[in-house]
């Protein structure tokens, strides 16, 4: 019996979207449907193509057509291809077609990026901290020492911490006591209960210093049971010798000294030797932890990942407002909120409580707030094309509060902005943490900002420049490039700038080059 085999045709499909077969008229798809009239139109153009009278009709319409075309154009030179249109447009007035000028504008658009993101000449001077024979005679006994503690208790926002940690060592070495590991006061503003060890890097804090000063986790057994000698009134700029004079007899009968309250308290001005050891502890001995260290980097990259930016440090935040006793003029309400602040919780207010806010203003107190922030980043050359990182708390008033900055720089992040889901979770209750990941990316940066402290000692002299809405913007940038000039990073020296910090102005004690020689401790 015979097999039948049936064979399957294959057909292939091309699918059309429905708004391709909308736009086709009825008229074509009856043309579609009709072969017989497309032949009968077939036929009648092969008649019509065989007649001359056709042929003669075409080139008298081309030729037409040429000529007319160089009626338009009377200034197009002639080509090759006497009926081509040129694609050039015309020049203008100065002599440069749109083409030449975008390039032109192009190359001065590059200078004045490179302008901005142009790094201070570093004059040759390198980090050095080679302390005296003295000093390293001494330290041998100091760090023997088992009879002297030094307790303290720091407060302050992770800037204000650093800067007392710093001092606290200083203090420690200048009494030859070992140091306990650091307490660090809960922030009233914030309420973060961070422990040293959750911000810096404890180990290698011990590690750095274990040739200057003696750094104990706890206090030992013996001195358990000992009830320290407090001092909570160390007057502001005190020197080496009042300390001495003022605690070591005590700290000798006690064994034990707690000081709170280290702000400011140490003179700026200490001998060379101990400004050394301040730059040790700063920049050497206090490393974040781990963790955020790594955090930190990651969101570098993530920043560094297209190219140059600029950090911002704003300084915008409701308990910002309190202290410095300026208002955010964002609102009536707004202001009314920080004036109510400031009357339930009087001791916030930093300094100068008869000056009224205007006054702050007008001596710089006050921080810049977005609107001001922009016009100072525009005078300063910045593109619009600058990639910001925006460091620092929520603004009062939220992201509205920023609309003057991010209108005119638009690539505008925060950590929050550029975290993975979940990065941030650990260290969202940590403020201490939080700033200590801005702190790592912001030291990072080509160009760092901030709106108040650091370039409001300029910004004081820029406010009636600030307030005269009048003054062209030409003149306004002129102003500021002046009053900048000799403020943008380059090396400058501690000695004209007396009273100074040491970590901010390192040179000569922790910087030195080929022309300068190091200071001896006194």
């Amino acid at each position: 019996m015979a097999v039948s085999k049936s064979i399957n045709k294959h057909r292939s499909y091309i699918s059309v979207p429905a708004q391709i077969i909308n736009s086709i008229s009825q008229s074509s798809l009856d043309s579609l449907l009709e072969p017989s009239k497309k032949k009968q139109s077939s036929s009648k153009l092969r008649v019509l193509l065989k007649n001359p009278r056709f042929f003669i009709f075409l080139i008298f319409v081309f030729g037409l057509v040429c000529m007319l075309r160089s009626f338009e154009y009377p200034m197009t030179p002639f080509t090759q291809k006497p009926c081509s249109v040129s694609q050039e447009k015309a020049s203008i007035s100065s002599g440069f077609s749109s083409s030449q000028l975008s390039i032109g504008e192009k190359d001065q658009e590059i200078g004045e990026k490179r302008e901005f993101w142009k790094q201070p000449e570093g004059m040759g001077y390198r980090p050095c901290l080679d302390f005296s024979e003295k000093y390293l005679k001494e330290s041998g006994e100091i760090v023997k020492d088992r009879t002297k503690y030094l307790m303290v208790v720091v407060s302050g926002g992770m800037n204000q911490q650093r800067n007392q940690i710093v001092d606290a060592v200083v203090i420690a070495r200048i009494l030859g006591a070992a140091l306990v590991v650091p307490i660090l006061q809960v922030n009233v503003i914030w309420g973060d209960e961070s422990e040293f060890a959750d911000i810096f890097d404890l180990e290698h804090f011990k590690n750095v210093l274990a040739n200057d000063v003696r750094i104990v986790s706890s206090l030992p057994s013996t001195h358990l049971m000992t009830r320290p000698v407090e001092e909570k009134r160390t007057p502001l700029h005190v020197s080496p010798e009042w300390i001495r004079s003022r605690y070591l007899r005590r700290l000798r009968r006690d064994g034990v000294l707690l000081l709170r309250g280290l702000d400011s308290r140490l003179s700026k001005d200490l001998p060379s030797d101990l400004q050394k050891l301040r730059c040790k502890v700063a920049f050497q001995a206090l490393r974040f932890a781990p963790h955020i260290l790594e955090l930190g980097n990651k969101l570098t990259e993530r920043m560094r990942s297209k190219g140059h930016y600029l950090a911002l440090h704003l300084r915008m935040e409701k308990d910002v407002w309190v202290r410095t006793g300026c208002l955010p003029g964002l609102s009536h309400e707004y202001d009314e909120m920080i004036n109510n602040e400031r009357k339930a919780r009087p001791k916030l207010l930093t300094s100068r409580s008869n000056m009224t806010y205007h006054d702050r203003k007008l001596a710089g107190l006050c921080p810049l707030n977005a609107l001001e922030v922009a016009r100072l980043l525009k005078a300063l050359g910045a593109p619009t094309s600058t990639r910001i990182y925006w460091a620092g708390g929520v603004p009062l008033g939220g992201r509205e509060a920023l609309l003057p900055l991010t209108r005119e720089f638009p690539h505008f992040y925060n950590k929050d902005d550029l975290a993975l889901p979940g990065e941030l979770e650990p260290f969202a209750t940590k403020a201490s943490l939080m700033a200590a990941i801005d702190y790592i990316v912001s030291e990072n940066s080509d160009v760092f900002m901030a709106s108040h402290g650091g370039n409001m000692g300029h910004a004081i002299q820029m406010l009636p420049y600030f307030m005269n809405s009048s003054l062209p913007e030409a003149e306004f940038n002129r102003v500021i490039l002046d009053l900048h000039r000799d403020s943008l990073g380059q090396p400058e020296l501690r000695t004209s700038k007396a009273g100074r910090d040491v970590t901010k102005y390192p040179i000569p004690e922790c910087m030195c080059n080929n022309t300068i020689t190091q200071h001896s401790s006194a």
